[in-house]
């Protein structure tokens, strides 16, 4: 299926700007329509508190969010301007929890664009978490890190194999920018022998499958106990000048994650380019 329809989740954060301006490259390069939802809740105060607020404060507050979100919208269309997708894009303001609105809003587009929780930053302010997105909203999502700009987006890929059905789930979203790519790298860190694992030539399946679809795709695997696979992974993604990670997300529950650390935590903390997940 084609990726025609993108959310992109916009947000008071510095980083917000660098977000959007991925997602309308990609929206312009595969002819998709975009929209953007900016989510906002204001700070909660106990009834008998905001009771207490004089008028004049009330309508500060409510002034001020007014002229932020203003200044969004017109940051929006400047954008939009720029990458000739004014006819091809839509605002959209929602008051509520960032992750629920991401979430409702998203399962009405094949492909959610979100950004990386900045932990120096995002503590003070309600973002939309792509944890809970990856459950709730049943779409792939496009994870951009909080720190950097990114000029390509998809040329050259990496994807994470390790024969989970949410690898397999992650490659068949990605499939429409894996096919447009000028290179797709197919790794394997770790891999499990055996014939519940990926065989004596790990890769090689999935490798073939993806050339079927027209990809320009090579396969490679690493077998070390000194680097972690997640380590593993954003090495070979700096080696090769990758500019898009693809992989499954939570192959164990999140709980388990938590307690034991996995790969989709790992990359949720440490990524460093965009990386594509789909549960």
């Amino acid at each position: 299926m084609a990726l025609k329809d993108f959310l992109v989740v916009v947000d008071d954060m510095p980083a917000s700007a660098a977000r959007l301006d991925l997602a309308a490259r990609l929206a312009v390069r595969t002819d998709a329509h975009l929209t953007a939802l900016y989510a906002f809740t204001d700070i909660a105060f106990p009834g008998y508190i905001e009771a207490e607020f004089p008028q004049e404060l009330r309508e500060s507050r409510r002034q001020a969010r007014k002229d932020q979100t203003a200044l969004m919208a017109a940051a929006f269309d400047d954008a939009m301007r720029r990458h000739g997708l004014t006819d091809r894009s839509e605002w959209l303001e929602v008051e509520g929890d960032p992750t629920i609105a991401a979430a409702v809003r998203g399962r009405y587009a094949d492909l959610i664009v979100v950004g990386q929780p900045d932990p120096d930053r995002d503590r003070d302010q309600p973002v939309a978490q792509p944890a809970d997105l990856l459950f709730e909203s049943g779409r792939p999502l496009l994870v951009v890190p909080y720190a950097g700009r990114f000029a390509t987006i998809g040329e050259r890929v990496l994807v994470g194999w390790n024969g989970s059905r949410e690898a397999a789930r992650a490659i068949g979203d990605a499939m429409p920018l894996l096919a447009a790519a000028k290179r797709v790298v197919v790794m394997a860190a770790n891999p499990k022998p055996g014939p519940n694992g990926l065989g004596d030539e790990p890769c090689a399946d999935i490798a073939r499958h993806l050339s079927r679809h027209g990809c320009r795709v090579e396969a490679t695997h690493v077998a070390t106990d000194v680097v972690e696979p997640g380590d593993t992974l954003l090495n070979m993604a700096a080696d090769e000048s990758c500019d898009l990670l693809v992989m499954g997300a939570y192959g164990r529950s999140r709980f388990r994650e938590l307690v034991l650390g996995g790969m989709t935590r790992f990359m949720m903390q440490h990524m460093t380019v965009p990386v594509l997940m789909s549960h």
